[in-house]
Protein backbone atom coordinates (compact mmCIF):
# COMPACT_ATOMS: atom_id res chain seq x y z
CA UNK A 1 0.00 0.00 0.00
CA UNK A 2 1.31 3.43 -0.89
CA UNK A 3 2.26 5.68 2.02
CA UNK A 4 0.00 8.78 1.95
CA UNK A 5 1.43 12.26 1.43
CA UNK A 6 -0.17 15.35 2.92
CA UNK A 7 0.95 18.94 2.50
CA UNK A 8 0.95 21.01 5.67
CA UNK A 9 0.64 24.74 4.99
CA UNK A 10 1.64 27.22 7.67
CA UNK A 11 0.52 30.80 7.04
CA UNK A 12 2.59 32.88 9.45
CA UNK A 13 2.91 36.56 10.24
CA UNK A 14 5.67 37.34 7.75
CA UNK A 15 5.77 34.26 5.55
CA UNK A 16 4.12 31.04 4.40
CA UNK A 17 5.62 27.56 4.27
CA UNK A 18 4.31 24.40 2.64
CA UNK A 19 5.82 21.01 3.50
CA UNK A 20 4.92 17.59 2.08
CA UNK A 21 4.97 14.89 4.78
CA UNK A 22 4.63 11.17 5.26
CA UNK A 23 2.68 10.09 8.38
CA UNK A 24 5.91 9.39 10.28
CA UNK A 25 7.01 13.01 9.87
CA UNK A 26 9.41 12.43 6.99
CA UNK A 27 9.62 15.55 4.82
CA UNK A 28 9.48 14.92 1.08
CA UNK A 29 9.96 18.55 0.06
CA UNK A 30 9.19 22.12 1.16
CA UNK A 31 8.89 25.68 -0.10
CA UNK A 32 8.50 29.06 1.55
CA UNK A 33 7.87 32.71 0.69
CA UNK A 34 7.89 35.94 2.67
CA UNK A 35 5.48 38.89 2.50
CA UNK A 36 5.29 42.35 3.97
CA UNK A 37 4.05 43.49 7.35
CA UNK A 38 3.10 47.16 7.06
CA UNK A 39 3.22 49.50 10.08
CA UNK A 40 2.03 52.87 8.72
CA UNK A 41 1.36 54.29 12.21
CA UNK A 42 2.32 53.39 15.77
CA UNK A 43 0.06 50.56 16.88
CA UNK A 44 -0.91 49.57 13.32
CA UNK A 45 0.27 46.27 11.78
CA UNK A 46 -1.51 45.25 8.62
CA UNK A 47 -1.08 43.27 5.41
CA UNK A 48 -2.52 42.86 1.93
CA UNK A 49 -4.46 39.56 2.07
CA UNK A 50 -3.98 38.99 -1.65
CA UNK A 51 -0.18 39.13 -1.24
CA UNK A 52 -0.52 36.30 1.27
CA UNK A 53 -2.76 34.31 -1.09
CA UNK A 54 -0.30 34.81 -3.95
CA UNK A 55 2.59 33.60 -1.79
CA UNK A 56 0.55 30.59 -0.65
CA UNK A 57 -0.28 29.59 -4.20
CA UNK A 58 3.39 29.95 -5.19
CA UNK A 59 4.62 27.57 -2.49
CA UNK A 60 1.88 25.06 -3.34
CA UNK A 61 2.89 25.12 -7.01
CA UNK A 62 6.52 24.60 -6.02
CA UNK A 63 5.76 21.68 -3.70
CA UNK A 64 3.41 20.13 -6.28
CA UNK A 65 6.20 20.33 -8.85
CA UNK A 66 8.73 18.72 -6.46
CA UNK A 67 6.32 15.89 -5.66
CA UNK A 68 5.62 15.30 -9.34
CA UNK A 69 9.35 14.92 -10.04
CA UNK A 70 9.50 12.39 -7.18
CA UNK A 71 6.62 10.45 -8.71
CA UNK A 72 4.32 11.31 -5.81
CA UNK A 73 0.81 12.73 -5.67
CA UNK A 74 -0.50 14.65 -2.65
CA UNK A 75 -3.45 13.02 -0.92
CA UNK A 76 -4.60 16.31 0.57
CA UNK A 77 -3.60 19.63 2.09
CA UNK A 78 -4.21 20.93 5.62
CA UNK A 79 -3.82 24.38 7.11
CA UNK A 80 -2.12 26.08 9.98
CA UNK A 81 -2.57 29.82 10.12
CA UNK A 82 -1.65 32.70 12.34
CA UNK A 83 -4.14 33.50 15.09
CA UNK A 84 -6.07 36.78 15.55
CA UNK A 85 -5.98 38.13 11.99
CA UNK A 86 -9.00 40.22 11.01
CA UNK A 87 -10.58 40.94 7.63
CA UNK A 88 -13.78 42.77 6.64
CA UNK A 89 -15.86 41.54 3.69
CA UNK A 90 -18.81 43.02 1.85
CA UNK A 91 -22.09 41.09 1.43
CA UNK A 92 -20.63 39.17 -1.51
CA UNK A 93 -17.61 38.11 0.59
CA UNK A 94 -15.15 40.39 -1.17
CA UNK A 95 -12.47 41.90 1.12
CA UNK A 96 -13.02 45.62 1.76
CA UNK A 97 -10.22 46.14 4.29
CA UNK A 98 -6.58 45.38 4.80
CA UNK A 99 -5.78 42.40 6.98
CA UNK A 100 -5.19 43.50 10.57
CA UNK A 101 -2.71 41.19 12.32
CA UNK A 102 -2.36 40.14 15.95
CA UNK A 103 0.24 42.91 16.32
CA UNK A 104 -2.29 45.63 15.45
CA UNK A 105 -3.27 47.59 18.56
CA UNK A 106 -5.25 50.43 16.98
CA UNK A 107 -8.38 49.43 18.91
CA UNK A 108 -6.73 50.12 22.28
CA UNK A 109 -8.90 53.20 22.90
CA UNK A 110 -11.99 51.03 22.40
CA UNK A 111 -10.86 48.68 25.16
CA UNK A 112 -10.97 51.59 27.61
CA UNK A 113 -14.41 52.60 26.34
CA UNK A 114 -15.67 49.03 26.70
CA UNK A 115 -14.60 48.96 30.31
CA UNK A 116 -16.29 52.30 31.01
CA UNK A 117 -19.46 51.07 29.31
CA UNK A 118 -19.83 48.38 31.94
CA UNK A 119 -18.63 45.36 30.00
CA UNK A 120 -17.53 42.78 32.57
CA UNK A 121 -14.02 41.90 31.38
CA UNK A 122 -13.61 38.96 33.78
CA UNK A 123 -16.92 37.41 32.80
CA UNK A 124 -16.03 37.76 29.11
CA UNK A 125 -12.64 36.16 29.69
CA UNK A 126 -14.16 33.19 31.51
CA UNK A 127 -16.60 32.58 28.64
CA UNK A 128 -14.32 33.10 25.64
CA UNK A 129 -10.88 32.27 27.07
CA UNK A 130 -9.39 35.52 25.74
CA UNK A 131 -8.69 38.64 27.82
CA UNK A 132 -10.27 41.80 26.41
CA UNK A 133 -7.30 43.19 24.48
CA UNK A 134 -6.81 45.07 21.17
CA UNK A 135 -5.04 42.05 19.70
CA UNK A 136 -8.29 40.12 19.45
CA UNK A 137 -10.71 40.47 16.50
CA UNK A 138 -13.61 41.20 18.88
CA UNK A 139 -12.16 44.63 19.67
CA UNK A 140 -11.18 45.17 16.03
CA UNK A 141 -14.83 44.74 15.01
CA UNK A 142 -15.77 47.46 17.50
CA UNK A 143 -13.04 49.74 16.09
CA UNK A 144 -14.10 49.25 12.46
CA UNK A 145 -17.78 49.87 13.20
CA UNK A 146 -16.93 53.05 15.11
CA UNK A 147 -14.56 54.38 12.44
CA UNK A 148 -16.97 53.55 9.61
CA UNK A 149 -20.44 54.16 11.07
CA UNK A 150 -22.15 53.61 7.72
CA UNK A 151 -20.70 50.12 7.44
CA UNK A 152 -23.24 48.52 9.79
CA UNK A 153 -26.04 49.21 7.31
CA UNK A 154 -24.14 47.41 4.53
CA UNK A 155 -24.31 43.98 6.23
CA UNK A 156 -20.55 43.46 6.41
CA UNK A 157 -18.97 40.09 7.17
CA UNK A 158 -16.01 39.61 9.51
CA UNK A 159 -13.38 36.93 9.15
CA UNK A 160 -9.68 36.09 9.05
CA UNK A 161 -6.94 35.04 6.66
CA UNK A 162 -7.86 31.39 7.31
CA UNK A 163 -11.47 31.58 6.14
CA UNK A 164 -10.38 33.74 3.20
CA UNK A 165 -7.87 31.22 1.81
CA UNK A 166 -10.17 28.26 2.55
CA UNK A 167 -12.95 30.00 0.61
CA UNK A 168 -10.63 30.67 -2.33
CA UNK A 169 -9.58 27.01 -2.43
CA UNK A 170 -12.96 25.34 -1.84
CA UNK A 171 -15.66 27.95 -2.45
CA UNK A 172 -17.02 27.65 1.11
CA UNK A 173 -16.85 30.38 3.79
CA UNK A 174 -16.35 28.67 7.16
CA UNK A 175 -13.90 28.96 10.05
CA UNK A 176 -12.39 26.28 12.25
CA UNK A 177 -13.12 26.16 15.96
CA UNK A 178 -9.46 26.83 16.77
CA UNK A 179 -9.24 30.18 14.99
CA UNK A 180 -12.73 31.07 16.25
CA UNK A 181 -11.60 30.40 19.82
CA UNK A 182 -8.80 32.93 19.36
CA UNK A 183 -11.17 35.69 18.23
CA UNK A 184 -12.32 36.82 21.68
CA UNK A 185 -15.87 36.24 20.43
CA UNK A 186 -16.40 32.47 20.67
CA UNK A 187 -18.02 30.94 23.75
CA UNK A 188 -15.82 28.00 24.80
CA UNK A 189 -18.49 26.59 27.12
CA UNK A 190 -21.40 26.62 24.67
CA UNK A 191 -19.27 26.11 21.51
CA UNK A 192 -20.95 28.94 19.61
CA UNK A 193 -20.41 32.62 18.84
CA UNK A 194 -21.02 34.46 22.10
CA UNK A 195 -24.50 35.96 21.97
CA UNK A 196 -23.88 38.57 24.67
CA UNK A 197 -20.84 39.95 22.85
CA UNK A 198 -22.61 39.94 19.48
CA UNK A 199 -25.40 42.00 21.05
CA UNK A 200 -22.83 44.33 22.63
CA UNK A 201 -21.16 44.89 19.23
CA UNK A 202 -24.43 45.19 17.34
CA UNK A 203 -23.76 42.34 14.94
CA UNK A 204 -25.57 39.09 14.17
CA UNK A 205 -24.43 35.52 13.65
CA UNK A 206 -24.81 36.09 9.90
CA UNK A 207 -21.88 38.50 10.13
CA UNK A 208 -19.54 35.66 11.06
CA UNK A 209 -18.54 32.42 9.32
CA UNK A 210 -19.99 29.10 10.37
CA UNK A 211 -17.72 27.34 12.87
CA UNK A 212 -16.55 23.83 11.94
CA UNK A 213 -14.22 21.23 13.55
CA UNK A 214 -10.49 21.49 12.83
CA UNK A 215 -10.60 18.23 10.80
CA UNK A 216 -13.37 19.57 8.54
CA UNK A 217 -12.59 19.21 4.84
CA UNK A 218 -13.89 20.14 1.41
CA UNK A 219 -12.66 19.30 -2.08
CA UNK A 220 -10.12 21.53 -3.84
CA UNK A 221 -11.99 23.35 -6.61
CA UNK A 222 -10.97 23.00 -10.25
CA UNK A 223 -10.09 26.70 -10.42
CA UNK A 224 -7.88 26.48 -7.34
CA UNK A 225 -6.26 23.31 -8.68
CA UNK A 226 -5.27 25.17 -11.81
CA UNK A 227 -3.75 28.03 -9.79
CA UNK A 228 -1.81 25.76 -7.43
CA UNK A 229 -0.82 22.83 -9.65
CA UNK A 230 -2.50 20.39 -7.26
CA UNK A 231 -4.95 17.65 -8.32
CA UNK A 232 -8.53 18.85 -8.47
CA UNK A 233 -10.82 17.36 -5.86
CA UNK A 234 -8.24 16.42 -3.22
CA UNK A 235 -9.42 17.18 0.34
CA UNK A 236 -8.55 20.52 1.91
CA UNK A 237 -8.61 20.23 5.71
CA UNK A 238 -9.26 23.57 7.37
CA UNK A 239 -6.87 22.82 10.26
CA UNK A 240 -6.18 25.01 13.28
CA UNK A 241 -4.20 27.98 14.55
CA UNK A 242 -0.42 27.86 14.26
CA UNK A 243 0.26 28.16 17.98
CA UNK A 244 -1.83 25.21 19.09
CA UNK A 245 -0.55 23.02 16.25
CA UNK A 246 3.04 23.50 17.39
CA UNK A 247 2.52 21.13 20.33
CA UNK A 248 1.23 18.47 17.96
CA UNK A 249 4.02 19.03 15.45
CA UNK A 250 6.83 18.67 18.00
CA UNK A 251 5.28 15.84 20.01
CA UNK A 252 4.50 17.85 23.15
CA UNK A 253 1.18 16.06 23.58
CA UNK A 254 1.50 14.28 26.93
CA UNK A 255 0.52 15.64 30.38
CA UNK A 256 3.15 18.03 31.69
CA UNK A 257 4.79 18.61 28.30
CA UNK A 258 5.04 22.27 27.30
CA UNK A 259 6.16 23.93 24.10
CA UNK A 260 8.19 27.14 24.02
CA UNK A 261 8.19 28.87 20.66
CA UNK A 262 9.96 32.00 19.47
CA UNK A 263 9.45 33.17 15.91
CA UNK A 264 8.22 36.66 15.08
CA UNK A 265 6.39 36.55 18.40
CA UNK A 266 6.69 33.92 21.13
CA UNK A 267 4.54 31.64 23.28
CA UNK A 268 4.44 28.84 25.82
CA UNK A 269 1.63 26.26 25.68
CA UNK A 270 0.34 23.04 27.22
CA UNK A 271 -2.52 20.75 26.17
CA UNK A 272 -5.63 20.21 28.31
CA UNK A 273 -8.63 17.91 28.07
CA UNK A 274 -10.97 20.78 28.94
CA UNK A 275 -11.11 24.58 28.62
CA UNK A 276 -9.49 26.35 31.59
CA UNK A 277 -8.97 30.01 32.45
CA UNK A 278 -6.68 31.69 34.95
CA UNK A 279 -8.15 33.38 38.05
CA UNK A 280 -5.85 36.37 37.39
CA UNK A 281 -6.62 36.52 33.66
CA UNK A 282 -2.98 36.08 32.63
CA UNK A 283 -3.32 33.23 30.13
CA UNK A 284 -5.56 32.26 27.23
CA UNK A 285 -7.38 29.07 26.24
CA UNK A 286 -7.86 28.03 22.59
CA UNK A 287 -9.31 24.96 20.93
CA UNK A 288 -7.28 22.32 19.07
CA UNK A 289 -9.67 19.41 18.44
CA UNK A 290 -13.11 18.42 19.71
CA UNK A 291 -11.55 16.94 22.86
CA UNK A 292 -8.33 18.95 23.22
CA UNK A 293 -7.68 22.50 24.34
CA UNK A 294 -4.49 24.50 24.65
CA UNK A 295 -3.60 26.73 27.60
CA UNK A 296 -0.88 29.28 27.17
CA UNK A 297 0.35 32.80 26.87
CA UNK A 298 2.02 34.69 24.04
CA UNK A 299 4.30 37.71 23.71
CA UNK A 300 4.14 40.19 20.85
CA UNK A 301 7.85 40.79 20.75
CA UNK A 302 9.93 37.72 19.93
CA UNK A 303 12.23 37.61 16.94
CA UNK A 304 10.71 40.84 15.67
CA UNK A 305 12.72 42.67 18.35
CA UNK A 306 15.99 41.30 16.97
CA UNK A 307 14.75 42.03 13.45
CA UNK A 308 14.26 45.69 14.46
CA UNK A 309 17.84 45.77 15.70
CA UNK A 310 19.14 44.15 12.51
CA UNK A 311 17.22 46.47 10.20
CA UNK A 312 18.08 49.69 11.99
CA UNK A 313 21.56 49.13 13.42
CA UNK A 314 22.94 46.07 11.66
CA UNK A 315 24.36 47.44 8.41
CA UNK A 316 27.91 46.30 9.25
CA UNK A 317 26.63 42.85 10.20
CA UNK A 318 24.61 42.60 6.99
CA UNK A 319 27.70 43.41 4.94
CA UNK A 320 29.80 40.88 6.85
CA UNK A 321 27.08 38.25 6.46
CA UNK A 322 26.95 38.86 2.70
CA UNK A 323 30.72 38.50 2.39
CA UNK A 324 30.68 35.24 4.38
CA UNK A 325 27.51 33.85 2.82
CA UNK A 326 25.70 33.53 6.15
CA UNK A 327 22.56 34.96 7.75
CA UNK A 328 22.95 38.44 9.34
CA UNK A 329 21.27 37.11 12.49
CA UNK A 330 24.11 34.63 12.87
CA UNK A 331 26.64 37.46 12.82
CA UNK A 332 24.65 39.53 15.33
CA UNK A 333 24.09 36.68 17.76
CA UNK A 334 27.67 35.43 17.53
CA UNK A 335 28.96 38.90 18.39
CA UNK A 336 26.49 39.16 21.29
CA UNK A 337 27.68 35.82 22.67
CA UNK A 338 31.04 37.41 23.49
CA UNK A 339 29.27 39.60 26.07
CA UNK A 340 28.82 38.01 29.53
CA UNK A 341 25.43 36.66 30.59
CA UNK A 342 23.40 39.58 31.89
CA UNK A 343 24.92 42.07 29.41
CA UNK A 344 26.95 43.73 32.18
CA UNK A 345 23.76 44.96 33.84
CA UNK A 346 21.98 46.21 30.71
CA UNK A 347 18.28 45.27 30.55
CA UNK A 348 15.95 45.72 27.59
CA UNK A 349 12.17 45.60 27.91
CA UNK A 350 11.27 44.57 24.34
CA UNK A 351 7.79 46.09 24.06
CA UNK A 352 8.05 47.37 20.49
CA UNK A 353 4.48 46.23 19.73
CA UNK A 354 2.90 46.61 23.15
CA UNK A 355 2.40 43.40 25.09
CA UNK A 356 0.10 40.45 25.51
CA UNK A 357 0.47 37.82 28.25
CA UNK A 358 0.75 37.83 31.14
CA UNK A 359 -0.17 41.48 31.83
CA UNK A 360 -1.98 42.42 28.59
CA UNK A 361 -0.67 45.98 28.44
CA UNK A 362 -0.99 47.32 24.91
CA UNK A 363 0.50 50.65 26.06
CA UNK A 364 3.83 49.08 27.06
CA UNK A 365 6.83 50.41 25.11
CA UNK A 366 10.48 49.45 24.75
CA UNK A 367 12.85 50.44 27.55
CA UNK A 368 16.67 50.23 27.69
CA UNK A 369 17.62 50.28 31.37
CA UNK A 370 21.03 50.43 33.04
CA UNK A 371 22.90 51.94 30.08
CA UNK A 372 26.37 53.31 30.80
CA UNK A 373 29.47 54.29 28.81
CA UNK A 374 30.87 50.75 28.97
CA UNK A 375 28.00 49.37 26.93
CA UNK A 376 28.20 48.99 23.15
CA UNK A 377 26.08 47.58 20.35
CA UNK A 378 26.87 43.98 21.23
CA UNK A 379 25.56 44.60 24.74
CA UNK A 380 22.33 45.93 23.29
CA UNK A 381 22.02 42.92 21.00
CA UNK A 382 22.48 40.50 23.87
CA UNK A 383 20.14 42.50 26.10
CA UNK A 384 17.50 42.34 23.35
CA UNK A 385 17.68 38.54 23.22
CA UNK A 386 17.72 38.31 27.01
CA UNK A 387 14.72 40.65 27.24
CA UNK A 388 12.70 38.31 25.01
CA UNK A 389 13.76 35.40 27.24
CA UNK A 390 12.69 37.31 30.38
CA UNK A 391 9.26 37.85 28.86
CA UNK A 392 8.95 34.17 28.02
CA UNK A 393 9.88 33.42 31.63
CA UNK A 394 7.01 35.59 32.88
CA UNK A 395 4.59 33.42 30.90
CA UNK A 396 6.17 30.18 32.07
CA UNK A 397 5.68 31.21 35.69
CA UNK A 398 2.01 32.12 35.13
CA UNK A 399 1.28 28.94 33.17
CA UNK A 400 2.90 26.67 35.76
CA UNK A 401 0.68 28.24 38.42
CA UNK A 402 -2.37 27.32 36.32
CA UNK A 403 -1.36 23.93 34.90
CA UNK A 404 1.36 22.72 37.27
CA UNK A 405 5.14 22.44 36.85
CA UNK A 406 6.45 21.49 33.42
CA UNK A 407 7.63 17.88 33.16
CA UNK A 408 9.38 18.71 29.88
CA UNK A 409 9.71 21.82 27.70
CA UNK A 410 10.24 21.37 23.96
CA UNK A 411 11.45 24.18 21.73
CA UNK A 412 10.29 25.25 18.29
CA UNK A 413 10.44 28.28 16.03
CA UNK A 414 13.16 29.98 14.06
CA UNK A 415 15.19 30.81 17.17
CA UNK A 416 16.13 27.12 17.54
CA UNK A 417 18.55 27.60 14.64
CA UNK A 418 20.71 29.42 17.18
CA UNK A 419 22.23 27.23 19.90
CA UNK A 420 23.32 30.45 21.63
CA UNK A 421 19.76 31.76 21.93
CA UNK A 422 18.41 28.36 23.00
CA UNK A 423 21.07 28.19 25.73
CA UNK A 424 20.16 31.68 26.95
CA UNK A 425 16.53 30.60 27.31
CA UNK A 426 17.54 27.50 29.27
CA UNK A 427 19.64 29.70 31.57
CA UNK A 428 16.80 32.19 32.11
CA UNK A 429 14.26 29.39 32.75
CA UNK A 430 16.74 27.53 34.94
CA UNK A 431 15.71 24.17 33.50
CA UNK A 432 16.51 21.75 30.68
CA UNK A 433 15.04 22.51 27.26
CA UNK A 434 14.72 19.94 24.46
CA UNK A 435 14.76 20.47 20.70
CA UNK A 436 12.78 17.82 18.75
CA UNK A 437 13.97 16.22 15.52
CA UNK A 438 11.20 17.96 13.56
CA UNK A 439 11.56 21.74 13.36
CA UNK A 440 8.45 22.64 11.32
CA UNK A 441 6.06 22.27 14.24
CA UNK A 442 2.99 24.07 12.88
CA UNK A 443 3.30 22.73 9.32
CA UNK A 444 3.63 19.14 10.51
CA UNK A 445 0.85 19.70 13.05
CA UNK A 446 -1.42 20.75 10.21
CA UNK A 447 -0.45 17.68 8.18
CA UNK A 448 -1.22 15.50 11.22
CA UNK A 449 -4.80 16.82 11.24
CA UNK A 450 -4.94 15.77 7.58
CA UNK A 451 -3.65 12.29 8.37
CA UNK A 452 -6.14 11.99 11.25
CA UNK A 453 -9.03 13.10 9.05
CA UNK A 454 -8.02 10.48 6.45
CA UNK A 455 -7.50 7.70 9.01
CA UNK A 456 -3.74 7.39 8.42
CA UNK A 457 -3.17 8.34 12.10
CA UNK A 458 -5.48 7.53 14.98
CA UNK A 459 -5.15 10.84 16.82
CA UNK A 460 -2.91 13.83 17.33
CA UNK A 461 -1.36 12.02 20.32
CA UNK A 462 0.39 9.69 17.86
CA UNK A 463 3.07 12.33 17.32
CA UNK A 464 4.31 11.66 20.84
CA UNK A 465 5.65 8.33 19.54
CA UNK A 466 6.90 9.68 16.22
CA UNK A 467 9.06 12.58 17.37
CA UNK A 468 12.27 12.29 19.33
CA UNK A 469 14.58 14.77 21.04
CA UNK A 470 17.52 15.77 18.87
CA UNK A 471 19.33 18.15 21.24
CA UNK A 472 19.08 19.31 24.85
CA UNK A 473 20.22 22.48 26.62
CA UNK A 474 21.09 22.35 30.31
CA UNK A 475 21.11 25.60 32.32
CA UNK A 476 24.60 26.80 33.23
CA UNK A 477 24.50 27.48 37.00
CA UNK A 478 26.47 30.74 37.01
CA UNK A 479 24.43 32.25 34.14
CA UNK A 480 21.16 31.02 35.66
CA UNK A 481 21.99 32.74 38.97
CA UNK A 482 22.74 36.03 37.20
CA UNK A 483 19.52 35.86 35.23
CA UNK A 484 17.45 35.10 38.33
CA UNK A 485 18.76 38.30 39.94
CA UNK A 486 18.31 40.40 36.79
CA UNK A 487 14.82 39.04 36.11
CA UNK A 488 13.71 40.43 39.47
CA UNK A 489 15.08 43.86 38.46
CA UNK A 490 13.41 43.49 35.06
CA UNK A 491 10.06 42.99 36.79
CA UNK A 492 10.67 46.03 39.02
CA UNK A 493 11.38 48.23 36.02
CA UNK A 494 8.28 46.96 34.22
CA UNK A 495 5.88 47.68 37.07
CA UNK A 496 7.43 51.06 37.85
CA UNK A 497 6.76 52.19 34.26
CA UNK A 498 2.97 51.74 34.13
CA UNK A 499 1.98 55.40 34.26
CA UNK A 500 4.80 56.39 31.91
CA UNK A 501 3.72 53.66 29.46
CA UNK A 502 0.20 55.11 29.32
CA UNK A 503 1.44 58.67 28.85
CA UNK A 504 4.00 57.92 26.13
CA UNK A 505 1.52 55.70 24.29
CA UNK A 506 -1.04 58.54 24.30
CA UNK A 507 1.61 61.00 23.10
CA UNK A 508 2.62 58.71 20.23
CA UNK A 509 -0.99 58.22 19.20
CA UNK A 510 -1.63 61.97 19.17
CA UNK A 511 1.45 62.78 17.12
CA UNK A 512 0.87 59.96 14.63
CA UNK A 513 -2.22 61.73 13.25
Amino acid sequence: MLVPTWIGIDIGTTGVRAVAYAPDGHCHCAASREYRLNTPQPGWAEQNPDEIVAAMEEVLREVASHLDRQGRKPDGIAFSSVFHSFLVYDQRLRPISTLMTWADNRSQSLVTEMKMSGLDFLSVYRRVGCPVHPMYPMTKIAWVLKQRPGLAGQSPRFGSIKDYVFMLLTGQWVIDRSIASGSGLYNLLKLEWDRELMHFLGISEDSLPEVVPTTYSRALSAEAAQRTGLPSGIPVVIGAGDGVLVNVGIGAVQPGQMSATIGTSGAIRILSDRPQTDAKGRTWCYNLTDSTWVLGGAINNGGIALRWLRDNFGEAERLEAASRGVDPYEVLIQAASKIPAGSDGLILLPFFLGERAPNWNADARGVLFGLNLNHGKNHITRATIEGVCYRMNSILRALEQLAGPAREIRLSGSFTRSAIWSQMLADVFGQQLNVPNISEGAAFGAAVLGFVSAGALQSIADTGNLITVAQSFQPEPKAAARYARLYAIYEQVYWSMQQAFSEISAYQAEHAK
